[in-house]
């Protein structure tokens, strides 16, 4: 299966499941790939920024790529293969591809300043990995440091056939979604599946304004597709009781520096993770921290059952 700019729906930003000694958990991934496909997940995408990619060796980005592959079955895998470096990143994105991926993620470096900068970038990206991987733009200038206005996006997308997807994380970004969807409808731009990030905390407006579905990491993905799901069937009021239920959490877990602790805490406690471990250098929650998010599952659980979930004997 290759990625197409057909792609929709919810691909959850997988974390990296870790033993609090450091090593990979395995059997946390296939917990995590049993929920993602009950939670009505599309496809997933691994080594992302969430999944805490640049603290792995490459043989070790290489087999947690493969294992949620296999794992996934017949649902699209993308991996994350940005790079300071282009071999790195060709090595990575071919033998993914190999194994069965539909598809890779390239953020840009944070170095890059100008508008051409940024499309050079990718140009040499394409050419490093080969035109033949269908690949996704991440945008996410809030930790990439990175501005891509609409317009070179649609300069990468058209100059670039192998460009599929763009992962949006601009904030605010609502504009730059009905932006992008003005150029196709306008000739300028061909169409290409646009999926949100930021923790789904725009996702109730940004399917309004076009976007096709999410791609993030929140702790309950199973509300992420229901939103969607519910926005496409024209049940708007219905979606955002759903997303206002979660919105506290969503809130929560958008906390720079402590999102990725507080996301594997909720995880842990849903029992899909055996620890919330976190690869050195990581945060961790203090005893206040993780009473508050006990706090806030308890007030979700009100409203959404799903959240009564707790710490499985698998996890323990």
């Amino acid at each position: 299966m290759r990625l197409d700019s057909s792609a929709a729906g919810v691909y959850p930003i997988a974390p990296t499941p870790f033993h609090p000694d450091g090593s990979i958990d395995e059997a946390s991934i296939d917990r995590l790939i049993d929920a993602y496909i009950a939670a009505g997940a599309t496809g997933v995408t691994v080594l992302g920024i969430m999944g805490e990619a640049p603290k792995l060796e490459p043989e070790e980005s290489l087999a947690v790529a493969t294992r949620f592959i296999k794992g996934m079955g017949k649902l699209p895998v993308i991996v994350g293969v940005s790079s300071p470096g282009f071999a790195a990143m060709r090595k990575l994105a071919r033998h993914s591809m190999d194994r069965g991926a539909a598809g890779v993620m390239i953020a840009p470096l944070p170095s890059l300043r100008t508008d051409e900068q940024i499309i050079g970038y990718y140009r040499q990206a394409v050419e490093a990995i080969g035109p033949d991987i269908p690949f996704v733009i991440q945008d996410y200038p809030l930790t990439l440091s990175v501005q891509m206005t609409p317009k070179v996006i649609r300069h990468i997308v058209q100059e670039n056939a192998s460009c599929m997807m763009l992962k949006h994380e601009d904030w605010p970004g609502l504009e730059k979604i009905s932006a992008l969807r003005g150029f196709q409808r306008d000739g300028s731009m061909r169409p290409i599946s646009i999926l949100t990030g930021n923790g789904g905390l725009f996702l109730d407006f940004e399917m309004e304004r076009g976007a096709d579905g999410a791609m993030t990491g929140y702790a309950f993905p199973e509300m992420l597709a229901d939103v969607v799901r519910l926005q496409k069937a024209g049940r708007r009021d219905e979606a955002h009781d759903l997303f206002d239920a979660h919105l506290p959490l969503l809130r929560y877990e958008q906390q720079q520096g402590v999102g990725l602790a507080v996301r594997k805490y909720v995880l842990m406690q849903r029992g899909l993770l055996a620890s919330d471990a976190q690869r050195k250098p990581g945060a961790a929650l203090s005893a206040a921290a993780r009473s508050e998010v006990d706090y806030l599952l308890s007030r979700l659980a009100a409203r959404d059952s799903r959240a009564l979930v707790r710490r499985s004997s698998a996890a323990e």
